[in-house]
């Protein structure tokens, strides 16, 4: 949907209320105002700069069960997972593929090891198995790997998890959202809470293209803006204290 009819829907929105309004369009945010328009409600999510421009597209891009959730003993969160991979896959077959990981072995116990555990996470995903993992010869782990350290090595434990596009994906649930009544809209910055009897009742927003300023009323208002959720509680009160305090990680990918 053009970006003009979905402002026009907003103009028009002035005058009501929304179901929901939604600050953050990353993962959180895109999820929320999915599920709303899947049950009936209108949801409006503004999101200040690209979907998914923070933290949701700076994931692993693995969708993944966990493995050393298995290896902690906690079999719900493992199936869960496995569970949630299997569904993404299905509803979203063109932005999910099928990843091969191979971890190695120098004692002669870890590829049984890693067998066990593995065939356990295969039997734990059920009809949502993306392939089944195997034993492989020392020679094998070689060809897969063959920068690998040989010295000591026995060989090897293959075994499937998945692959996908965060970024896309965050868009695809735009253009959903979009198309079944609700409005996602990005370069839309919410810029201070609208109050009735204390309570918050919408936000005050400005277009970021086009620098015009808007009142939008909503039922509820959701903060899904992330490591940035304390700079939208500070709109409701100078003297909250910050919850949340950013970390960040680094993933090493070798070619």
């Amino acid at each position: 949907m053009k970006r003009q009819k979905l402002l026009q829907k907003v103009e028009e929105s002035q005058s009501r209320k929304w179901d929901v309004i939604i600050i953050g369009g990353g993962a959180t945010g895109l999820g929320a105002a999915l599920d709303a328009v899947s049950r009936g409600y209108k949801p409006l999510l503004l999101e200040q700069s690209d979907f998914a421009k923070g933290t949701s597209s700076r994931s692993t891009k693995l969708v993944h069960g966990g493995v050393r959730y298995l290896a902690q003993g906690d079999i719900a969160l493992v199936r869960e997972a496995l569970r949630e991979r299997g569904l993404l896959q299905k509803n979203a077959p063109h932005l999910v593929q099928n990843e091969i990981f191979v971890i190695p072995g120098y004692k002669w116990w870890t590829k049984y090891y890693y067998t066990i555990g593995l065939t356990m996470y295969d039997l734990l995903s059920g009809k949502l198995s993306l392939g089944r993992s195997k034993l492989i010869s020392k020679k094998e782990t070689i060809r897969r790997l063959p920068t690998i350290e040989q010295k000591g090595l026995r060989g090897g434990v293959i075994y499937h998890d998945g692959q996908f596009d965060d970024s896309r994906l965050s868009v695809n649930l735009a253009q959903t959202i979009n198309e079944n009544d609700g409005v996602a809209l990005n370069y839309f910055e919410v810029t201070g809470l609208l109050k009735e009897n204390e309570s918050i009742s919408g936000v005050k927003a400005v277009d970021r293209e086009t620098g015009k300023e808007y009142e939008l009323k909503g039922k509820a208002v959701i903060n899904a803006t992330g490591v940035f959720v304390d700079e939208i509680m500070k709109m409701d009160k100078d003297e909250h204290k910050e919850m949340v305090k950013p970390s960040q990680g680094v993933h090493l990918v070798l070619d």
